[in-house]
């Protein structure tokens, strides 16, 4: 289906973002969010685009499924939940402190062992509740913790390193460069560092969504397939209770997903359609809109996407408007729905 030949790199240009979102308040549009979404179709042809796809830019966590295949590639034994966890943005709630402390004692190791930096749990409710508690910021209670615990365990198994694990040279950080060149289709344009301390790759857009199609579209039983099956059986230990990442997957069939900081998302399918969203300005009410109607464009059920459809805009308690894709990102049958809102008919 896919060629696995690798492309020279993107270029590192200014990215021509389009509007992709409007924010609606009573039928005028009272701001807009700009940025580049792709749609693949199942032979990995582009069958939509809006921006820019081929720039590069940095997917953040939306690469950390890629990162999990790398490492599975390397000899990394876990599945299930602990297999998720490896890929996760995790909300610390307490069963992904759990199931990080596990994979570290399967490599022998303690939470002292972490190199990512402290942090509060990411979901606003148990974050809350760390602060009336009086706990300080922690490695384990931090987003990244189940990937970071999981490159630990891989360089114990390799006879890597634990020291320096981080750094870009190291091997585990070389295999998995690698491996996202190999995924993508193309060279890394640039390598920085992520929010957590981990090497970060940029590639493009469309590397992105090629990547996923991938991993998805996998034969059974390897290193792909088994991330693409962790997460999807997982979803809630690969983000947390109440993530929309989660409910996505909950809500279509067969359906991996993985947002990143910054507006960034991709989404898959096990026939290799894929799409992949940036939001320039990094706002999550655009990103969650505007992948759904990605997803609608790549063919999945409107009715299965009504739910991520954009958070309601309140004014003086009623509803008066939301973020809503713009119209030519949006099928004809989303489009026509939406005529029918109560806060305004009249959409640019």
């Amino acid at each position: 289906m896919f060629s696995s030949s690798v492309a020279d790199a993107p270029l590192i240009r200014e990215p021509l973002h389009a509007p992709v979102a409007h924010l609606i308040r009573d039928g005028l549009v009272e701001g807009t969010h700009h940025g580049s979404v792709v749609v693949l179709d199942s032979e990995g042809r582009v069958q939509f685009q809006l921006g820019d796809i081929e720039a590069a830019f940095y997917p953040r966590s939306a690469l950390k499924p890629l990162q999990a295949v790398a490492m599975v590639r390397v000899g990394l034994p876990l599945d299930g939940e602990l297999l998720s966890l490896t890929a996760a943005s995790h909300s610390g709630e307490e069963r992904h402190l759990a199931g990080t402390r596990r994979i570290l004692e399967l490599a022998g190791l303690s939470e002292d062992h972490l190199r990512n930096v402290p942090d509060m749990p990411y979901d606003p409710v148990v974050r809350d509740t760390w602060v009336r508690e009086g706990r300080p910021p922690s490695r384990l209670a931090q987003n990244c913790s189940g990937k970071h615990a999981a490159m630990l365990y891989t360089c114990v198994l390799n006879d890597w390193p634990v020291e320096g694990y981080l750094d870009p040279g190291h091997p585990l950080q070389q295999a998995v460069a690698e491996i996202v060149e190999d995924l993508t289709g193309q060279r890394i344009a640039r390598v920085s560092v992520d929010g957590c301390g981990a090497p970060l790759f940029s590639v493009s857009l469309h590397g992105l969504a090629r990547a996923a199609a991938r991993v998805t579209g996998a034969a059974p039983g390897t290193p792909e397939a088994r991330v693409t099956d962790a997460m999807r059986e997982h979803a809630e230990m690969a983000s947390g209770s109440g993530r929309d990442v989660a409910a996505l997957m909950r809500a279509v069939p067969g359906l991996l997903t993985k947002d990143g900081f910054e507006g960034v998302q991709v989404a898959a399918l096990p026939d290799g359609r894929a799409v992949a969203v940036k939001i320039a300005d990094g706002a999550d009410r655009a990103r969650v809109p505007v992948a759904a109607a990605a997803l609608a464009r790549a063919g999945v059920d409107p009715d299965l996407l009504v739910e991520f459809q954009g958070e309601t805009l309140l004014g003086g308690g009623r509803a008066v408007g939301r973020v809503r894709p713009v119209r030519a990102l949006e099928p004809v049958a989303v489009r026509d729905r939406a005529q029918g809102l109560s806060f305004g008919s009249a959409r640019p």
